[in-house]
């Protein structure tokens, strides 16, 4: 898309507060979407409603060669179940070798904006790939997860890829995940038993204790105000 399109007039012509019908009526009047799942518990429940209602929607994985192998796992049940293939996207090879080759392969806890760099060259480099002819991404993040989040709208307009940006779950609460991914059994990665609400890359992810805040895991050395990986804001290559 060139231009937004009037959010509002999305807001209240959509069924934002079912994600089923939302993810129908999405796919329906915008055509080409795409999931971009984790294997977090928020994708696994997008994955079953789009795997179990046969809809024209894509999935796709970030691999940024740093991932637990309990994600790597659950990638391998979920396809298996549902009976699909993701798109897998890979950061480049040149990118990677030359970041590690000058700053290391634990660059990341060095400074912040190393860190950055290792995000953008793993994650934030590959999504604009997978979201390449695409008129609409998927994501799970809800407003719950981070204060980073609170204002999360079920319709964004992402203006970094020019292009419509849903968030079915939005609203719902961790309990509301769970108790569905309980009643349709569906697999979820093994570490969230052992503490991990947030999974993103082995060497930056952690377990949690109860009461910490659910992405106090992911790089656990930042101010939380502030740490994203870059991903879900509009963000330019870091040098």
């Amino acid at each position: 898309m060139t231009a937004p399109p009037s959010i509002d007039h999305l807001k209240t012509t959509l069924p934002i507060h079912n994600p089923e019908a939302f993810l129908k009526a999405a796919c329906e009047q915008f055509g080409t979407i795409t999931l971009a799942s984790s294997m977090g518990a928020e994708d696994q429940v997008l994955t079953h409603m789009i795997r179990t209602t046969n809809l024209p929607i894509s999935i796709f994985v970030l691999d940024t060669g740093r991932l637990h192998q309990e994600t790597y796992s659950v990638m391998s049940k979920t396809q298996n179940r549902y009976d699909f293939r993701y798109r897998v996207f890979f950061p480049k090879t040149d990118d990677v070798e030359s970041m590690v080759s000058t700053h290391g392969p634990n660059l990341f806890y060095d400074t912040i904006e190393l860190r950055k760099r290792c995000c953008y060259v793993r994650k934030v480099e590959p999504l604009g790939r997978a979201l390449s002819g695409q008129t609409g991404w998927i994501t799970g993040q809800r407003r719950e997860q981070a204060v980073t989040r609170s204002d999360l709208g079920v319709v964004e307009w992402d203006d970094g890829h020019r292009l419509l940006k849903f968030n079915p779950l939005a609203a719902w609460t961790t309990e509301q995940v769970w108790d569905y991914i309980r009643t349709h059994s569906i697999p979820y990665n093994i570490l969230h038993d052992k503490g991990f609400p947030s999974i993103g890359c082995a060497p930056c992810t952690r377990a949690i204790k109860p009461g910490d805040d659910l992405r106090s895991g992911r790089w656990w050395w930042e101010d939380p105000d502030k740490k994203e990986c870059g991903l879900h804001i509009k963000t330019e290559e870091p040098r």
